[in-house]
């Protein structure tokens, strides 16, 4: 087709106008995707600022209560010695759980007396510590109330709980911003037996963010200092319980413990803290029901039972993990204390409140049997090797054992540098970390976590590579950040669970094959330097294992670190001589002086046994040192 030039002018013009619209089209396109992303931009950049201002304000409020609830509570111990000057405070904190109840109940003392006294003093420990996170005034009004339970095994006993502890109108942050505001409606069931047995709860302590820790800080409250020496930790997770028990602010607390939260802080502390059995059993064969619920004729066991405690109201950080097991339980400053708390506590009141557990009240008797025992003994269990401190406070209660006329036997755990990483690790981060780290959001996070929570953060093909790097020259580190992924998908969930069941049958039997009744083995000690916490995960392999196997387990100090130890110490290796062996030498270097605890563990639901044996290792060490 021919076109006139008239009409090839035209067509031009009206290509060429085409091609400006395109052009002005692309440029006005791609103007308006700036636009967009700037402002997108901007509105996540305004969200992120809002989050964070709420986070602070709300980090404010609960500054403020704290700070009003321990002001008021100064105000009322003033006026109480103002208007009672012959009251003997000195001579009260002197007492023991059992004299101070006895006195109590004959009247020689009254809660009121008991009370202030004890508030004085965590006051004065709590300047020093950064240990409680509010005073819970209530405790003022049940004064005129405690009479009503005169009777109660703890009456008139003041007590101190951790903080995610529910007590009715009190936040159960567990260290996380995104919980504060939100009071509980109810007591928790652990508060309403305690007040039902006479007890009169009265502060709140602290805990880490986010809970899965053993050191005791959190960007709401602060960090927790250790009663012995402030450049240490108090432990973790109811490090805030330690350092107040561990200070005399209190004489009995109630914690938690899943990986060492109540034993940990005890040992660093100094103190005494027992983690009893969790749960119960789900299935029962004739086989399996005498060696987990009885102790039978044929190991010369009296016909006894022994129960969990309800954790109806203990607030976790998130819920559903099954597979390491976590445990409500005593902390106090000697074992006497542990066992008259599990006996105030499993009574009918609890098992009436909380069906689940079964009415098995606690037996006192069996607790306070003289028959000698056979006792396994664990110094390394070769996946951490103990500090020197550690190991020889294991030797030396094992030789006034042995005295004492026990018989002492060697032990050794099974499969650790499998079981630690596959079992306990995937137990904790089956889903690698993703329901913690929700919790996170919109608020900051602690500096002596941010390593550990940054871990939890990487992606899993980078943890894979990773642990396919350093298979070779480390392989435990290795091994840790392959597991940290998780689990893929849920029949491999259910095979993890599977492998914890079959490892706790597996470890029955070779216990039962060493013949012994309770073990003696070491906790994580001494105290660590300030920041260090979160770089040993490993470190936690002595008291983690018996949560995976549903152990009762608890702590007594024996010993304080010499300085022949702190000289061994700078020979420390390690079992793997990885960055983890050299950080934990770190972490206790500095030590002297420290307390230095060791761990004793029975089988499922023998808590009376588990206890009997901490009652007879602190009677020989006081024994030994006069």
């Amino acid at each position: 087709m021919i076109y006139s030039p008239r009409t090839k002018t035209k067509i031009t013009q009206n290509t060429e106008l085409f091609i400006k619209r395109v052009k002005m089209d692309n440029w006005t396109a791609a103007l308006l995707t700036g636009v967009a992303c700037i402002v997108g931009y901007l509105a996540v950049r305004v969200k992120k600022i809002n989050s964070l201002r709420q986070a602070e304000e709300k980090i404010k409020r609960a500054r403020n209560r704290r700070d009003e609830s321990l002001q008021r509570a100064e105000q009322a111990v003033l006026r109480y010695k103002q208007s009672h000057p012959t009251t003997d405070s000195a001579f009260i904190l002197t007492l023991s759980l059992s004299e101070l109840t006895q006195q109590l109940k004959e009247g020689s003392l009254t809660p009121e007396d008991v009370l202030y006294s004890y508030m004085e003093k965590t006051l004065a420990v709590n300047q020093k510590l950064n240990c409680c996170t509010e005073i819970l005034l209530e405790s003022l009004d049940q004064l005129t109330t405690v009479g009503s339970n005169k009777d109660g095994l703890l009456y008139g006993v003041p007590v101190s709980i951790k903080e995610n502890l529910a007590f009715k109108n009190h936040d159960c942050s567990c260290g996380v911003i995104i919980n504060l505001d939100q009071p509980a409606e109810k007591d928790s069931v652990l508060v309403q037996v305690l007040k039902k047995q006479g007890a009169i709860p009265f502060v709140k302590t602290n805990l880490p963010q986010g809970l899965l820790s053993c050191d005791c800080s959190n960007p709401i409250y602060g960090q927790t200092v250790n009663p012995h020496n402030p450049q240490k930790t108090s432990g973790g997770s109811t490090g805030g319980e330690g350092a107040l028990i561990g200070g005399g602010g209190s004489l009995l607390g109630i914690g938690t413990d899943l990986g060492g939260s109540i034993r940990i802080p005890a040992s660093f502390c100094g103190i005494c803290g027992f983690k009893p059995t969790a749960g119960r059993l789900r299935w029962v064969s004739f086989s399996q029901f005498p060696r987990n619920l009885l102790y039978i004729a044929e190991k010369n066991f009296y016909l006894t039972f022994c129960v969990m405690i309800s954790s109806q109201g203990v607030c976790p950080t998130y819920r559903g993990q099954k597979s390491v097991l976590s445990s409500p339980g005593p902390m106090a400053r000697d074992v006497d204390s542990l066992a008259l708390c599990m006996q105030a506590l499993l009574c009918d009141h609890m098992f009436s409140l909380d069906p689940t557990v079964p009415p098995l009240p606690f037996n006192m008797e069996r607790y306070r049997t003289t028959k000698p025992l056979r006792i396994g003994c664990l110094e390394n269990d070769g996946y951490m090797h103990p500090s020197p401190s550690m190991a020889r406070g294991v030797r030396e209660v094992k030789a006034l054992l042995e005295q004492a006329g026990h018989t002492v036997v060697p032990y050794h755990p099974l499969k650790m540098d499998e079981i630690f990483p596959e079992l306990m690790v995937k137990g904790f981060l089956a889903d690698g970390g993703t329901s913690l780290l929700t919790k996170l959001k919109g608020g900051p996070e602690d500096p002596c976590l941010k390593g550990q929570f940054h871990r939890y953060r990487l992606p899993k093909w980078y943890k894979t590579i990773h642990s396919f790097l350093l298979k070779s020259k480390s392989p435990r580190v290795s091994a840790n950040m392959r597991a940290l992924c998780g689990v893929r998908s849920v029949p491999e969930l259910w095979k993890q669970h599977a492998a914890v069941e079959d490892y706790i049958q597996e470890t029955i039997a070779h216990w039962r094959s060493c013949n012994i009744d309770v073990l003696l083995c070491p906790v994580i000690g001494p105290a660590y330097n300030l920041f260090y916490c979160s770089k040993i995960p490993t470190a936690i392999s002595y008291t983690v294992v018996y949560n995976l196997l549903n152990f009762p387990a608890g702590v007594v100090t024996v010993s304080t670190v010499t300085a022949k130890d702190e000289e061994e110490l700078k020979h420390y290796k390690g079992c793997y001589q990885d960055m983890w062996d050299k950080l934990f030498k770190e972490a206790v270097t500095g030590g002297e002086g420290l307390p230095v605890a060791v761990q004793c563990v029975a089988l499922p639901w023998q808590d009376e046994l588990c206890l009997r044996l901490m009652k007879e290792v602190e009677q020989l060490v006081k024994q030994s040192k006069k």
